[in-house]
């Protein structure tokens, strides 16, 4: 399980940009409720002003407001003035915080397709490379944060280059989907399966010990016979896997080492595959 220098630059994250885009959008709505509160804010001025003009007319009991005719053009012009450029500063920040706010979430949602695609294994449907190196260190902060369980489980198909080679490339992205489709359906939902290549494939069980962990590797065997018994192929799956808990505080890839070491040994040791 050997990494390459290329395998270990890490590109700015999609998800780490994906946070930062809905930060955005929560700010853009803080900006909309900024705009409603000077809405209010003018409202309250103008509802005062009309009542410091009406209340001493009302307090004297005149039947008739009078009013000095040289104030009217006056008082008439800067309310309605004023009316009018706020609805106009108004309308101005609502359409850019909208056209924000689109571009935004347009952004937002391309960067999900984005990821999806750049994570996901396009045969088999399940995470690539690129997602352990995205998904694994949050799994190793986690068990380090609250000092829980972690298993890394590695597994490789026996002669697929053969069967490859014998059947073809497509009767062997055949065989690769249709294990894939047996892990999955194996392997709990809090458990993260991985494509590591080739015919190689990572599965991390969080909150599992070596114990726990024997119950899935079961069931997977039984599932891998009953696929060969029903498959009616000129061949059948073998697998040879290899398993070690992660140590709190210690790198993650030193378990990727010691689960390739207990796979080697079991494979040249001629340990049974099942």
């Amino acid at each position: 399980m050997s990494k390459s220098g290329e395998d270990r630059v890490v590109q700015p994250s999609m998800l780490a940009r994906a946070d930062e885009i809905q930060k955005q959008i929560q700010e853009i709505s803080g900006r909309d409720l900024q705009l409603w509160s000077i809405g209010v804010l003018l409202i309250l001025v103008l509802t005062g002003g009309l009542m410091a003009f009406l209340i001493p007319n009302i307090i004297w009991a005149q039947r008739v407001i009078r009013v000095e005719h040289a104030y009217l053009p006056q008082l008439f012009f800067g309310l309605i003035s004023l009316v009018l450029l706020f609805n106009i500063y108004l309308l101005n920040q609502k359409v850019s915080l909208n056209a924000t706010r689109r571009a935004l979430i347009g952004e937002l949602v391309l960067n999900e397709r984005l990821e999806s695609l750049s994570l996901i294994d396009p045969l088999t449907q399940l995470l690539n490379r690129r997602a352990l190196n995205e998904l694994i260190p949050r799994e190793v902060a986690r068990a380090n944060r609250l000092g829980a369980d972690l298993i890394f489980m590695t597994i490789d198909i026996d002669g697929f280059r053969a069967i490859n080679a014998k059947f073809g490339n497509m009767e062997g992205n055949q065989l690769l989907v249709d294990f894939a489709r047996i892990l999955k359906n194996i392997f709990r939902g809090g458990d993260v399966v991985f494509r590591h290549g080739g015919d190689e494939f990572l599965i991390v069980m969080p909150d599992t010990n070596e114990e726990r962990a024997d119950s899935p590797v079961q069931r997977l065997i039984s599932a891998v016979k009953e696929w060969n018994s029903d498959s009616q192929k000129g061949y059948q799956i073998k697998f040879t896997w290899g398993l070690a808990p992660y140590v709190t505080g210690s790198d993650f890839e030193d378990v990727l080492r010691a689960v390739d070491r207990k796979m080697y040994q079991k494979r040249h040791n001629l340990v049974p595959v099942f």
